[in-house]
């Protein structure tokens, strides 16, 4: 029948929407935009609103699309995405334990959401109503890698960003550095 599969699903995706919500409207006691870009910022992700903004639509429509298991595993790109770049900026340091701050509750999550992407959404999904109940293996690595991909796009991103702002800071103006070879 699938009942827990589907009760899991749910669960998982409309609390991800809800964290995707604290980043985006400021609900559920979130900082939103602002408050929320004010703590990338800290982490080194600038401009850290449009960083919030990201984070929160990846969150909530990967969140939408899981408790909906609408495209499986396009819901666990993103959700995988948002979670390894928290693990890398903000909890792998502190060790596994989330009790000291850690990745164990992120980590729980990562391997929930591709327990359901291997076996798939169950028979109470917009997934098995267009004819596609189980993706597999495959799907679920091939997510894993993509979500992992995305995350280091996104940090590079951000430390390219910091090294041109650190250039203008440098050049006292606006305008980007200059880079000479020697």
């Amino acid at each position: 029948m699938g009942l827990f599969r589907f009760l899991a699903r749910v669960t998982i995706g409309l609390l991800f929407v809800g964290h995707g919500s604290q980043k985006l409207f400021g609900w559920f006691g979130g900082g939103g935009p602002e408050g929320t870009g004010k703590f990338f910022e800290s982490l080194g992700l600038r401009p850290g609103r449009r960083y919030a903004l990201a984070a929160g639509a990846s969150e909530a429509g990967g969140g939408l699309l899981f408790a909906a298991g609408a495209a499986t595993p396009v819901a666990a790109t993103a959700l995988s995405g948002a979670m390894i770049t928290a693990i890398r900026t903000v909890h792998w340091e502190k060790g596994v334990w989330s009790s000291k701050g850690g990745y164990e509750y992120n980590l729980v999550l990562l391997a929930a959401v591709f327990g359901l992407t291997e076996n798939g959404p169950g028979q109470w999904s917009v997934d098995a109503a267009l004819g596609r109940s189980r993706w597999g293996t495959g799907w679920a690595f091939a997510a894993l890698a993509a979500g992992a991909a995305g995350s280091a796009a996104t940090l590079a991103a951000a430390r390219r960003e910091r090294s041109e702002g650190v250039m203008e800071q440098t050049n006292g103006d606006r305008e980007p550095a200059e880079v000479t070879a020697s």
